[in-house]
């Protein structure tokens, strides 16, 4: 059987077992410690210095982190804080992962899925407002919050999405889990919302082997996220508990490979690019529709390739292609499934004209991983060519 392909797998830097080995030599291989302050930190300084495109310190923020277990104990946490509770609505992306929708659930609230555009494949602006104004109308309340999701890391529609949000005075949460390293007009993805959240899976842009962030620009939501995610425990010598807390803070020994993987996390996105671009150098001549950033406001970490084969004008089928590729034992993935075609959220309302539904019909991610070699990505390419 041939090699392995894998769509994204881990891809270490060379220097994270000095950082988990300090963990060790100091005995700190519990939650907290120098590695989950100093992986905050790294974090903290890259976002808060992301404003390349203008270089204007004026216009930096400080961006505050809070390392936790995983993503969606971030997007959770972001919810408490907002106060979502039973009843409420909350908006969100319909084209993302399961993970973006099911902490709304927890607190007992209402997920009101929202369509794509066309062109980033994120939530749509119109539709977005569209949703609004319906909810309104419905339950006689504004929804609570609106999750948006920069998706394959490509950014949403900052500005008009915002602009949507600020009209009605809904407080964005940004799903930036597959965007670290993506900006948008030179700011990090994550950092436009009340709060945004990250990712360190496994097939992440870097990993921490399993892990997430919370970041705002308001350091009072992340001290409380913190107090929160370390089972709220109040100020006293003893076990004090005045409100419901959880056990999401990171470990002190993951922290440390997260520290190891921000060394080369510019490099990684480099790498991605890269291989971005020779798929689509090496399919310029055919009729394959690449996930593709509208202008240069959007700058995309291409954590995975993305692409479109729409059958009439390729003369094969998603799947076919897919299936070409499991033959030849390399991972490809078809795009997310909508939220709103998922049989546990059949009941959840709606927005949208069918753009994420002919997404995902026609939609595939290629291998993308910073360590795929030169001859894996053509491996990949001559069996996509020959079947079109």
């Amino acid at each position: 059987m041939k090699s392995k392909i894998w769509l994204s797998s881990p891809h270490m830097g060379g220097r994270e077992m000095e950082f988990v080995k300090e963990a060790f030599d100091t005995n700190w291989v519990a939650p907290l410690g120098a590695n989950v302050d100093g992986f905050e930190e790294d974090l903290s300084k890259y976002l808060s210095n992301s404003n390349i495109a203008s270089n204007n310190s004026d216009n930096k923020q400080t961006i505050h982190v809070a390392a936790l277990s995983a993503g969606t104990a971030a997007l959770h946490l972001a919810m408490i804080m907002l106060n979502v509770k039973t009843g409420d609505e909350v908006i969100c992306q319909s084209m993302t992962f399961s993970a973006s929708a099911n902490p709304i659930t927890y607190l007992g609230a209402k997920p009101i899925f929202v369509d794509s555009d066309r062109e980033t494949w994120n939530i749509c602006p119109v539709q977005l407002e569209r949703a609004i104004e319906d909810r309104i109308k419905v339950t006689g309340k504004k929804p609570k919050a609106i999750i948006a999701v920069h998706l394959y890391g490509m950014p949403y529609k900052v500005d008009e999405v915002m602009a949507v949000a600020n009209r009605y005075q809904i407080p964005v949460i940004e799903d930036a889990a597959e965007a670290l390293g993506s900006t948008y007009k030179g700011e990090g993805c994550g950092t436009f919302g009340v709060m945004g959240v990250l990712s360190f899976n496994g097939n992440k842009i870097i990993t921490t082997s399993g892990g997430g962030a919370l970041v705002s620009n308001s350091e009072s939501y992340i001290k409380q996220a913190r107090f929160l995610s370390t089972q709220a425990r109040d100020n006293a010598p003893h076990y004090e508990h005045t409100q419901i807390g959880y056990n999401y803070r990171m470990s002190n020994i993951v922290a440390g490979i997260g520290r190891g993987q921000m060394l080369v996390l510019n490099d990684r996105v480099a790498l991605r690019r890269k291989i971005n671009a020779i798929y689509r150098e090496a399919f310029k001549d055919t009729a394959i529709e690449f996930l593709s950033e509208p202008n240069e406001k959007f700058f995309s970490n291409h954590w995975l390739t993305a692409i479109q084969i729409d059958a009439e004008k390729c003369g094969v089928t998603r799947e076919d292609i897919r299936l070409a590729l499991q033959e030849e034992n390399i991972e490809s993935r078809p795009l997310w499934k909508p939220m709103h075609m998922q049989p546990v959220f059949a009941d959840c309302p709606f927005y949208g004209n069918g753009t994420s539904e002919k997404l995902f019909e026609n939609g595939l991610c290629l291998p993308s991983g910073s360590n795929m070699t030169n001859e894996e990505q053509n491996r990949v390419i001559s069996i996509i060519l020959n079947k079109l």
